[in-house]
């Protein structure tokens, strides 16, 4: 089964949301996204990352200003079997594979993942390897 390992969300504001994570409920800082921070309990990630400035027409949730849940991240057994299935089920790839072991060891893009449209249009993530900060 998979499991889900990271939460996105997309606000205006992400210092100031991160800090509000950070201080209600004790999640730790454990990345730099390109367009935010990621935050830990330890098992599941919440990357809080920067609403866009101007609308890409991808989706609803790519709109200039958006805030909320921008996407899910998965981590799978088997990231072949389950790309697989994702497109047989009619998911539209978003990124190509890549070859895991070019991927750096550390800063914002410190992980490998692929990323998938799925039904009305929702964004997700899915790795084997996971996310820094999460086990």
């Amino acid at each position: 089964m998979a499991r889900i390992k990271h939460i996105a969300i997309r606000t205006p504001r992400p210092e100031q949301t991160a800090a509000f994570y950070k201080d209600v409920f004790g999640l730790k800082e454990v990345g730099q996204a390109r367009a935010g921070v990621y935050l830990s309990d330890g098992y599941i990630n919440l990357a809080i990352l920067r609403s866009r400035t101007e609308d890409t027409g991808e989706s609803p949730r790519d709109g200039a200003g958006y805030a909320g849940i921008h996407h899910l991240g998965f981590m799978v057994d088997d990231i072949d079997d389950a790309c697989r299935k994702l497109d047989l089920a009619g998911a539209t790839p978003m990124t190509n594979h890549t070859d895991v072991r070019h991927s750096a060891t550390s800063g914002p893009r410190s992980y490998y993942e692929i990323k998938y449209r799925g039904p009305d249009n929702q964004e997700m993530d899915v790795t084997a390897t996971g996310w820094i900060g999460a086990e």
